[in-house]
This record gives C-alpha cells, structure tokens and sequence, in this order.
C-alpha cells in the first residue's frame, strides 16, 4: 500500500529528475550553438634554428583559447604539428635535414574545437644540429677500446651509431644522449687496429651519412696480477673470522660448490669490529706498484657450507643476508688523499617470494662485472668500501675481487 508521504517522495525524485535532465539538456544545448571560430594569430615570425624554427605571433583577443596548431612537413614527408597552450606565444618546431624553403600552417583551436582560419609562414632552417654532432666527434684510443666525445649544444637528443671494422667482421655500436658535451668508452676490443664510422640520428628520423672517423688500435688489456698485493691493516676492517680471511679476497681462488673447503672468502663480523657493523667496511690494498684500472670483477659467498668442510648445501648463497651488496672504490697514491672511482652496485633480483632468476644465478657464478666510466690515472693504493648487504646485521662476506687495465706501469 502506497502512503502519501511515499508519495509525496516519489513526486519530488521524479520533479529532480526533471530538473537535472533539463539542466544537462540545456548545457548540451549551449556548447552545441558555440560554433564560431576564434581570431586568427597575427604578427607571424620565424626564427631560423639548427634543423628548425622559433615561430612567434601574438594571439586573438578570444578568451576561450586552447592552443595553438603549427602544422607542416618534415624532410622524411611526414605530416606532422607542434602545439603551444594558450599562455605561449611561441613554437618551436623541427625534424628538417635540409635547409630548404618550408611551409608551415598556425590554426587556433578553442576549447569548444572551433578551428581559427589559419595563417602560412614559409621558414628555411639551418644546418641540423646532427651534422654538428658529427663534426664535434672525436676518438681516441683507450684500454680495450676507445673513448668517442661530442658536442651538442642544442641539447637535443642524438643517436651516435659508431661502426668498427676489422678484418674479419663489422660490429656496431649506438650510443644516445642529449647532453651538451658527452663521452663514452667502447670496451671489448682487442688490441688491433679497426677503422671507425659513426653516423647521427636526431628523434626524428633524420640521419646524416655514414662518415670515416679513423683507424685506431685500442691499447692493450691485462688483468692485474695480484701476487704483491697486500692488506693495510692500519686502515681496513677485520675480515678473519672463523674460516675466513680478508687476503681471501684476493687470492684467485673463487669460491664455488665444488670446492667447499677452499675458505676462499671473507668474513667481516660484527665482534671483530667493534660490536657492529659500521658501514661503510673499508678494505684497503697495497698493490705495491701502479697500476691503471679501467674494468673489474666481483664474486660473492657461493654457497652456505654444512657438517664442516664434508660439503655444502643445495641452495646457492648468492643474493643472500650476508653477502656484501654495494660498494664504493677509491684510488689513491699516498693512502690519505681519495679519489672516488665509483659507487656500484650488485642489485637484488629476488621477486616478492624470493626466487632469483636462473640468468641471475649465472652472473653470480661468472662474476659481477663493473666498468668505470673513465680509465684511472696510476695509482697505488685500492680502498673498497662495503656501503651494504642483503640484510645481515652480523656478518658481510665476499668471495674474490679481479682488476684489468694496465700492471705494473712504473717498470
């Protein structure tokens, strides 16, 4: 039975109904009669860039403007637009690699799509910046490859494609940034000679042609014997504990499954220090000559050993609490003065469960490799400072650290 209060309440929903219908009716109403276009832009100018152009206008006096269009095509045959909001009164458009007449077409948009009628303006750019990229380069032999520098004053986005050739095979190599002086090393090479091409690619598309750089040998690579390094006790952490030893680390003995009884290994625990580990942990070799480092290798704890020395168990320790995580390096001649080479870092491929991936797993086994960004001056003294583990707050171990570059220079 229906009440007439019940009603009273059905006839006031249906009257808001009515009322919200109405309103929104009426508001679609209103945007739908907006038809007119706004103003067109006016005071058209066109500032000539490296493989584009500044255009600046003054825009209609409509309040109802939501960007600006500049539509054109760039030398690949691409139709393409830039846009400004409604608080700018310029655009910068690009992606030309000539410098031939270009017509580009400005059309005000309004907030309800009303197109203005739009306004040409033929611009002629200069040289792209790529070609200014490519002229700046410049390469030079470094240890196991070769360092490669640029210019790239507009601060755009560049793609070096770096060709070298020996006489067996072509490989290829590219390289992207868009900072104003940039500079990479290209590792792996051996000590012969290769001829060198680069050729440069804007974001775009827009490339230059392939150019002959020149032929460079990069300089020989050795790996650093470690038979006179010793440990400055003086300045490093504790790393003997139980079976373990901090000139472990370098003893060309890689700690493995196979061989459980090897001790190759540190262990850096909490009661030898102090009561607690303070990072960073610094472990500061003697090599005792100069040497210059360009590359290194790092390997952690293998595995947990059980019953002894009589073997080890089935699930690899790599990635664990314990194993040492990141580190710093520094160089120095006179153990007082540091010269930061590095931070680094062996990351945590755990997923949420704690399963490593099996390509991981083999990382740990070959070892973690680091390249620094340039190769060092000479120097003497090495300090590798532990800044973390995976999480122990008791013990921090690592197996075994390589170095390549140039040994023994001074002789």
């Amino acid at each position: 039975m229906i009440t007439s209060k019940m009603k009273y309440l059905m006839n006031s929903v249906t009257i808001l109904s009515l009322l919200i219908f109405a309103l929104l009716n009426t508001g679609c109403t209103e945007e739908e009669i907006d038809t007119t276009p706004p103003g067109k832009v006016t005071n058209v100018e066109a500032e000539a860039l490296n493989g584009g152009a500044r255009l600046t206008f003054e825009l209609p006096s409509d309040n109802d403007i939501l960007f600006v269009k500049a539509a054109y095509t760039n030398s690949l045959g691409n139709e393409v637009f830039k846009v400004s909001s409604r608080f700018k009164n310029a655009i910068e458009i690009d992606g030309f690699n000539d410098t031939e007449p270009h017509t580009v077409s400005l059309t005000v948009i309004d907030q309800h799509n009303n197109e203005s009628e739009s306004v040409e303006i033929v611009v002629t750019p200069l040289q792209s910046f790529i070609y200014l990229v490519q002229e700046s380069i410049k390469m030079q032999p470094d240890l196991g490859g070769v360092k490669i520098e640029w210019e790239n004053p507009l601060e755009k986005t560049v793609f070096v494609y770096v060709y070298y050739t020996d006489l067996e095979k072509e490989n290829e190599r590219i390289l992207s940034s868009n900072n104003a002086m940039e500079s990479f090393v290209i590792r792996g090479m051996d000590s012969v000679y290769y001829d060198f091409d680069v050729m440069i690619e804007d974001f775009n598309g827009n490339k230059t042609e392939r150019a002959f750089v020149g032929k460079l040998k990069p300089l020989f690579e050795e790996k650093i014997d470690k038979a006179q390094w010793t440990l400055v006790d003086a300045l490093s952490v504790d790393g003997n504990a139980w079976e373990g030893a901090t000139v472990n680390f370098w003893d060309d003995v890689i700690d493995t499954k196979e061989s459980p009884a090897d001790n190759s290994y540190f262990i850096i625990n909490r009661d030898n220090n102090g009561g607690i580990l303070n990072y960073p942990l610094d472990i500061v070799i003697d090599f005792n000559k100069q040497i210059i480092l360009n590359r290194f290798v790092v390997w952690q704890r293998a595995y947990w050993y059980v019953d002894g020395n009589n073997g080890s168990s089935e699930t690899p320790y790599y990635y664990q609490n314990e194993n040492m995580r990141s580190f710093d390096l520094y160089a120095s001649n006179n153990k007082q003065e540091w010269l930061l080479l590095g931070k680094f870092d062996i990351g945590d491929p755990k997923d949420e469960d704690g399963n490593i991936p099996a390509e991981k797993i083999q990382e740990a086994i070959d070892g973690h490799e680091f390249e620094l960004d340039n190769t060092t001056d000479p120097f003497r003294y090495l300090k590798f400072s532990i800044t973390s583990s995976y999480g122990s707050e008791t013990n921090v171990y690592g197996s075994e650290l390589t170095l390549f570059g140039l040994d023994n220079i001074n002789n």
